[in-house]
């Protein structure tokens, strides 16, 4: 899974580094849309941990049965959910990005990219499903094989369709989001043909299993979106603090966001491959392997995301001009780099945290987590930083506010183990005076 992500976010880095060839105006406006990208993400997301959850839990159950109607009922039905989604997007473009702060002529290169950027985001939703599918079987080589054929499909259309080949002038901006579409695209025909080789889905009750899952899939799923759409609000809000700066700024920043989900792969692998192991282990009632589990994976975040932190901030500025085009946005995107990376360590056990939450069955506690962890620490720390000393107060305000975040996170991690033990030790205690 880690390769699979890590492939996945480096052809959006690609995107990214291509279209800043483009220019600071086309580089601006692409990252105008990457809260709105990233809302997108945030509800399939959320709807992926449901279905990781409670089909993990039927398998680890043994109610095989139960796992294959689920299987068809949330591929229905997220595939209509998004596309609702995405159709509300497109229709109240112009409101939104007007008020995330772009101007006209920003507003005019935005729109030739977005209806194609949200048909690939809807090809890239159903095949997150299928992915999450496999994850909940315990397969994540296909989704990880998967990720890197569509990103190698990405990298080669990417230059033809945005800047052409031969006589052909080629899309611009547009390109890109066009590149994707025909790399999900190529993905999901793959993706399905596999699926149907599977016996994990199933035609009759289905109705009955909706009116009787609901309510658990529900349970999980609501807090869960709500928890992934808070980091697109948060991104907006951010983003129309930066606009306040520049529209350089505006670019750099839309660079370190796309760095940022790079940087932090093998994070986003652990919260795609830990919660159906966890969710098996729940089902199962073998908690001991549970907290096993998490303080492994808490371990390889914070050495792992330290080392790469301290490594990428040490080389900003090379990295910064592989990136960017302009010397301003390099200049902008070197104070970026240089206070953000290393902070992501403290990031990482914040999601980590989250993600163990929704599978553990406490999905509020991850929602409530999420918020306090965006609306507690990192916008307060983000605006005062920004408000007292422009661009580098920014991103000292973000690193301080992505510390405070992990460290709230592991004081509620621990807190809800300590309470499970203690059930734990009473149910034991009281086990044994009943036998005796």
């Amino acid at each position: 899974m880690t390769l699979g992500v890590l492939a996945l976010l480096g052809f959006q880095l690609v995107d990214s580094a291509f279209v800043a060839r483009l220019g600071t105006a086309p580089l601006a406006a692409q990252s105008f849309t990457f809260p709105l990208t990233f809302l997108i993400i945030g509800v399939q997301v959320g709807l992926g941990i449901a279905i990781a959850a409670l089909i993990s839990r039927a398998l680890g159950a043994g109610e095989m049965a139960r796992a294959r109607r689920l299987g068809s009922l949330v591929l229905m039905v997220g595939g209509v959910i998004m596309a609702l989604l995405a159709l509300v997007l497109w229709w109240a473009q112009q409101p939104i990005f007007s008020r995330l702060g772009a101007d006209a002529a920003t507003l005019g290169l935005i729109r030739g990219y977005w209806a194609p950027q949200l048909l690939a985001a809807w090809l890239g939703a159903l095949l997150y499903f299928i992915y999450s599918l496999f994850r909940a079987h315990g397969d994540t080589r296909l989704p990880g094989k998967m990720m890197v054929v569509t990103s190698l499909v990405n990298l080669v259309l990417d230059p033809v369709l945005i800047f052409g080949l031969g006589p052909w002038a080629g899309l611009g901006l547009p390109g890109a989001a066009w590149a994707t579409v025909l790399a999900f695209g190529s993905g999901l025909v793959i993706a399905v043909s596999r699926l149907r080789r599977q016996d994990w889905l199933a035609i009759g009750g289905l109705r009955d299993e909706a009116a009787y899952s609901a309510r658990p899939f529900l349970g999980i799923a609501g807090p869960a979106m709500i928890s992934q759409l808070m980091p697109p609000l948060a991104a907006m809000l951010a983003i129309s603090i930066v606009a306040t700066l520049g529209e350089a700024s505006v670019a750099a920043w839309g660079l370190a966001s796309r760095l940022e989900t790079l940087a932090l792969v093998v994070v986003l692998a652990l919260t795609m491959s830990l919660p159906p192991w966890i969710g098996r282990c729940y089902g199962a009632g073998d908690w001991t392997q549970v907290r096993q589990l998490l303080r492994l994976a808490l371990k390889v975040v914070v050495i792992w995301q330290l080392c790469l932190g301290l490594t990428l901030a040490l080389t900003a500025p090379w990295l910064a001009q592989l990136l960017a085009g302009s010397p301003d946005v390099r200049s902008d995107l070197t104070v970026l780099i240089r206070f953000l990376l290393p902070s992501y360590a403290a990031l990482g056990v914040c999601m980590l945290v989250v993600s163990a939450g929704n599978a553990l069955g406490w999905p509020l506690r991850a929602m409530l987590m999420s918020a306090a962890r965006l609306f507690l620490c990192y916008l307060p720390c983000l605006w005062l930083g920004a408000w007292l000393a422009g661009l580098e107060g920014l991103a000292v305000g973000a690193a301080v506010g992505n510390v405070l975040a992990g460290w709230v996170a592991w004081k509620l991690l621990r807190r809800m183990l300590a309470v499970k033990s203690a059930a734990e030790g009473k149910k034991t205690v009281l086990l044994s005076r009943e036998r005796t």
